[in-house]
């Protein structure tokens, strides 16, 4: 394990658990203004992470860790509960609840664009020499400054990744429930039919690791220019 995860690992973790609480916190809300309480009986319409890790600790603290020691980077899950029989009678609504978790995470990357706009005009942040993940603006003093401004840094690349990572529209990401609001109704019950297959599951994942390589630098280099814009 070199020094910079070790450096970076806390401000990763802080950033990805917010992220997956934020994200779940809005599918659960959502489900529950749209009639279903089964994620809010669980504690999950809460900022408080401890619901959510504790509903999914291998996914939220096992693999992270080891994915950031692996990789350098910090990818998990997490997951708020649903009644399927709802998402069955109210496939709009449930598409409304999968819609929910991205757009907390582009909210995030929406508050991040602001506080970095913000820093850069105040002589806080400055534009780095190099841009990557971790390092999309940069303190203009150590300390406080520098730890901000990668604290900034990885919770807007990270949002942005979710975000776009679950709108696409294959099994189990969001993107698939999300077909409901988009699809007639004959169709939408076929593919809903079809994402419940374990099989087409592991193909949608697959899928979407593949094309997230394709759509996401471009995506990504779009909303970092509007930082410095």
């Amino acid at each position: 394990m070199n020094s910079e995860i070790l450096t970076l690992g806390p401000i990763w973790y802080v950033s990805f658990i917010f992220a997956l609480t934020c994200h779940e916190a809005a599918h659960a809300l959502v489900a529950k203004l749209g009639g279903d309480p089964t994620a809010y009986e669980g504690g999950q319409v809460s900022l408080n992470p401890w619901p959510h890790i504790r509903r999914s600790p291998f996914g939220t603290v096992v693999v992270p860790i080891v994915m950031l020691i692996v990789s350098g980077w910090m990818l998990g899950w997490a997951s708020a509960p649903y009644d399927p029989h709802w998402q069955r009678r109210y496939p709009k609504r449930a598409a409304l609840m999968a819609l929910a978790g991205p757009a907390a995470n582009f909210i995030l990357v929406l508050i991040s664009i602001i506080i970095m706009r913000i820093g850069l005009a105040n002589g806080f942040f400055s534009q780095p020499d190099y841009f990557q993940f971790t390092h999309i603006i940069e303190g203009t003093a150590p300390g406080v400054a520098s730890v901000i401004a990668i604290f900034v840094s990885i919770t807007f690349s990270l949002n942005l990744l979710l975000g776009v990572f679950n709108l696409i529209p294959v099994p189990p990401l969001d993107g698939s429930t999300a077909m409901a609001l988009v699809l007639p109704e004959n169709l939408a019950v076929k593919y809903a039919e079809l994402c419940n297959n374990q099989a087409f599951a592991l193909l949608g994942i697959v899928a979407a690791w593949r094309l997230i390589e394709i759509i996401f630098v471009p995506v990504f280099l779009g909303a970092s220019a509007l930082i410095f814009s």
